[in-house]
């Protein structure tokens, strides 16, 4: 089996090696999820980003550091992008990034994990998990051996600064507080 010598197995998926793996930002994917109007739903993503996964001999000595471009936001209308960078939402002018460094990595199942760090947000930093599922190891047909997760979590924008928002004649406001946040990731072995 490919991979074979790199990795442990486990009764469910083969695990990555220990070492350093660098996300692929190519085929991956960072993604915010947030109420409009109190009932829909409106999706936006990142479209730059960078993350370094060192994966050590068990999940607890293993450790992420990702950063993702505050102005790389796409909602797909541009006039509510335009708005998300202000200084209402994520003043991308005055703090360029958003970060997440962990701080603890708790294997709880068999091929999920709880990764527990700091995610800065417009110069603020709060504690947050993440909850993540390890899909498994794969080779691509260009011979690079990928480790894969999905991975999700919610947040309150309001802890980070972010209170806008307006008042909806019928009661309520238009944007949501809470932001489910969703990760596709496929990480590349560097060494």
């Amino acid at each position: 089996m490919a991979g074979q010598a790199t990795a442990r197995a486990t009764d469910i998926l083969e695990r990555p090696a220990p070492g350093t793996w660098e996300l692929d930002v190519a085929h991956s994917s960072v993604g915010a999820v947030a109420r409009h109007l109190m009932v829909s739903k409106v999706r936006g993503q990142f479209t730059r980003f960078s993350g370094v996964i060192r994966i050590g001999e068990t999940p607890e000595v293993s450790s992420v550091v990702a950063t993702i471009d505050a102005s790389s936001i796409d909602t797909g209308d541009e006039r509510r992008d335009a708005h998300l960078r202000s200084p209402d939402f994520l003043d991308v002018d005055a703090h360029p990034t958003l970060e997440f460094r962990t701080t603890k990595v708790t294997e709880v199942g068999e091929t999920s994990l709880r990764a527990d760090g700091a995610l800065t947000i417009r110069g603020v930093s709060r504690p947050v998990s993440i909850d993540v599922e390890y899909l498994g190891l794969v080779n691509d047909p260009f011979g690079n051996e990928k480790a894969v997760f999905t991975a999700k979590t919610e947040i309150d924008r309001e802890d980070w600064g972010m209170t806008w928002n307006a008042a909806l004649e019928t009661g309520g406001v238009l944007v949501g507080r809470k932001l489910k946040i969703e990760l596709e990731i496929q990480a590349v072995r560097k060494h």
